[in-house]
């Protein structure tokens, strides 16, 4: 399917598939939606349930651009939080289109170039440790492929919409997720599609409608009971 680079409101880039209309972020930002959904809602509010904490297990559900990787990844060395990520991903994206992105020149970070470049460049199906804090493993897979058990604190699911992609929001795939994160695990995503809510609630999570971000107005965050 043919795909090109756009540029979002907030001026940060996405890819967009012609043959869809589907973008891989929002259109209204890529970068404000990926800090609303993944860092505030997901990161943010696992550390204010459990302040304490030293290390968190991340699973991202669809790794794309890369980007809700390169902003855990500053957010781990800014919060001096150890982090383990796996990214799935069943289609990477091209050498080109990464060059292209550039999220580094809206971020004003200067050492996100460096860790974009690091997390693009590693080997996928290993762990490669990118800064002192931030490990990634880029796996090269569907999500009905998960086996993972008790094994992440926190999932980002970052799948194409069910308007393109319905399979990837029902239950069947919804619970290897469950069975990957903890007990107390937090698992955020943009969609509120209510087939996907109710999914998620029949298998056990407590989910919540919360704000959405820019252009949104809600997002879905659930919580794996204890």
């Amino acid at each position: 399917m043919k795909r090109n680079i756009v540029t979002t409101s907030d001026g940060s880039k996405t890819i967009r598939i012609e043959d869809w209309d589907e973008h891989y972020h929002s259109i209204h930002g890529a970068i404000q939606e990926s800090m609303h959904v993944y860092i505030n809602a997901g990161l943010d509010y696992f550390l204010s349930l459990y302040p304490s904490t030293e290390s968190i297990y991340v699973i991202e559900a669809g790794f794309g651009t890369g980007l809700n990787a390169l902003l855990t990844a500053l957010w781990s060395v800014a919060k001096n939080i150890k982090i383990d990520y796996l990214g799935l991903e069943a289609y990477p994206i091209s050498d080109e289109e990464i060059q292209a992105l550039q999220y580094h020149k809206v971020l004003e970070d200067i050492t996100s170039e460096d860790i974009y470049e690091k997390f693009h460049q590693a080997h996928w199906e290993e762990f490669e440790q990118i800064t002192n804090t931030f490990k990634v493993k880029k796996q090269q897979a569907y999500f009905s492929e998960i086996k993972l058990k008790n094994t992440a604190d926190v999932v980002f699911y970052d799948a194409f919409g069910p308007r393109v992609q319905p399979e990837l929001w029902e239950r069947s795939i919804f619970e290897g997720f469950y069975e990957a994160l903890k007990p107390g695990g937090v698992f955020v995503t943009y969609c509120v599609k209510g087939t996907a809510r109710r999914a998620l609630q029949s298998i056990g999570f407590e989910v919540d409608v919360i704000e959405g971000p820019p252009g949104k107005r809600h997002m879905m965050r659930a919580i794996k009971p204890n």
